[in-house]
């Protein structure tokens, strides 16, 4: 059977620049390897030592790979993409001059070559001067042309496990979930409710149905005289 969009697959897959160095992988033995280099689980949030599953067409997943594996069946792929169908190309324009002040301010000794998160967004230093920063905001991977091993190992049709990976997808967390009345409950702490409420549209999208939630009930201790 052909996999198509809005199916939900499990994948282990390996990225490398081609003919170059793995900067991702969820398989352990390919991240450990001596070419990977020590920033590269900070590149993709994905790097995690176990199959990754996520929903076709969705943008859960390198949008060049989504594409390719629509109408593939079960299996083993290898696939070449250029800067244009991968990361993109460098803009110049993302690179940016910076106060040092502002590395200071977060105790951070901004050294050449070295990369952080800044605001969500990976930056590497280029230079460090004078009480400038220049800083490349460019995804490192940019105008490289990739190559990612994938391995498609099953096409997932528990709603249950559907569910559980969109919301480990968009919270990078397990949250407590049922499914009831053609609607989705989700139990948060009380802080997280509004948060979480965000994303009704996409659970809509993604599920066909609403989303409630729920603030965690607190187990109350049982006192016996």
């Amino acid at each position: 059977m052909n996999l198509q969009k809005k199916d939900f697959i499990e994948i282990e897959f390996t990225a490398k620049i081609k003919n170059g160095e793995i900067f991702d992988s969820n398989i352990k033995e390919d991240l450990l390897q001596k070419g990977v280099p020590s920033g590269a689980k900070n590149i993709n949030l994905k790097s995690e030592h176990k199959p990754f599953i996520f929903c076709l067409g969705e943008g859960m997943f390198l949008k060049g790979i989504e594409d390719f594996l629509i109408g593939k069946e079960i299996g083993e792929y290898k696939v070449e993409l250029s800067p244009e169908k991968a990361f993109g190309k460098r803009n110049p324009s993302f690179i940016q001059m910076m106060p040092m002040k502002i590395f200071r301010e977060q105790k951070i000794n901004p050294i050449p070559g070295i990369m952080f998160n800044f605001d969500g967004r990976i930056a590497k230093i280029l230079t460090a001067s004078s009480g400038r920063v220049m800083v490349d905001f460019n995804n490192p991977i940019a105008g490289k042309d990739v190559e990612y091993k994938i391995k498609v190992l099953r096409k997932v049709d528990d709603l249950n496990e559907k569910i559980k990976a969109f919301i480990e997808f968009l919270f990078k967390r397990d949250l407590k979930f049922e499914v009831k009345d053609k609607k989705i409950i989700l139990e948060v702490e009380k802080q997280m409710i509004k948060i979480i409420e965000l994303f009704k549209d996409n659970f809509k999208k993604m599920f066909d149905m609403d989303l409630e939630v729920k603030e965690i009930k607190e187990a109350k201790e049982i006192k016996e005289d």
